[in-house]
């Protein structure tokens, strides 16, 4: 985690939390999560009591922190109690928070043909259009090498995304051409000693790493204004725009489940509630009402007595 002193309970936990394989962000995250707890306490966490606890926690909702922010500062408390102090008595005490369910914010086609035609640069126009094309997230994107392009059978395959799991996802002829045009005027200077399957395809400025994620959202952001799309949108929103507008074409929603990586089909389906073409087409049943008003009475026969 750096060159400075390692306490011996910060080390334990880092071990622990290699030993599970997590990842580096969720381990800085963990870390970060205890070293508040231990500054709001002013001595080492595990002198913690079910008292301090509480207190810590009542001290995060008054400082006005987002429950997003304090659920994830929860986590990583729950880590160092649960597994590396073995103090479940005050596991039991961590709580985390229902969080709001908020709708994707999607970009119209519209908004997203603007965006790749106002970006003339290549390299800029190839990560947005595998962004959007793709449904990639932002890490996927600038980890993708030359071995996960698969031309012969039209995919690209993602290993190790979100919770560790290998997926394909189309390479439509588009891209596959954009992705060649940007082979031929990319810059080797810094892998060129690097095996050619393991190359980048977006190098980033230190040698041997890719693009930073935070690059290229600074990208995205720089063609949205060029765009001018108003709308309060981040590079995130060109993987929900892919899969909405996949489903308002008709596809399946589980073959988008699968394009997406998403484990459970209920985090799919909440695109059905920001798919404004589907549900624009949508019969209200106060026009169905209008529609009996206005059908035509049919006379009654009178039959003779």
């Amino acid at each position: 985690m750096g060159t400075a002193i390692v306490s011996p309970l910060r080390q334990r936990m880092i071990e622990d939390m290699n030993a599970r394989k997590l990842c580096t962000a969720t381990q800085r995250g963990h870390i970060r999560s205890c070293k508040r707890f231990a500054a709001f306490l002013q001595r080492s966490p595990e002198t913690a009591t079910a008292e301090d606890i509480r207190r810590f926690q009542m001290y995060l909702a008054e400082a006005g922190l987002s429950i997003c922010n304090r659920n994830r500062i929860v986590t990583g408390l729950r880590f160092l109690f649960r597994v590396t102090l073995r103090r479940l008595d005050l596991v039991a005490g961590l709580y985390h928070l229902r969080e709001p369910e908020k709708i994707p914010l999607v970009m119209s086609p519209d908004e997203t043909r603007r965006l790749l035609i106002v970006t003339t640069n290549l390299k800029v126009r190839t990560l947005l259009s595998l962004s959007y094309g793709c449904g990639l997230r932002a890490g996927e994107v600038v980890r993708l090498k030359v071995k996960h392009i698969d031309s012969a059978q039209k995919i690209i395959r993602i290993e190790q995304a979100k919770g560790r799991k290998d997926r394909n996802v189309m390479l439509s002829p588009e891209t596959l051409d954009l992705l060649r045009r940007w082979w031929k005027v990319r810059p080797s200077r810094y892998d060129a000693t690097t095996p050619l399957p393991e190359r980048y395809l977006f190098p980033g400025r230190r040698p041997g790493e890719p693009l930073t994620t935070r690059q290229l959202s600074r990208l995205f952001h720089k063609a949205a204004d060029a765009a001018g799309i108003k709308k309060n949108v981040t590079l995130h929103a060109l993987r929900h725009s892919f899969a909405t507008h996949l489903l308002e074409g008709g596809t399946d929603i589980r073959i988008i489940q699968a394009l997406l990586g998403h484990e459970k089909l209920d985090t799919t389906a909440r695109y059905t509630r920001v798919a404004t073409g589907m549900i624009a087409k949508v019969e209200s049943p106060l026009d169905l009402l209008s529609q009996r008003r206005k059908k035509p009475r049919r006379s009654k026969q009178l039959t003779a007595a």
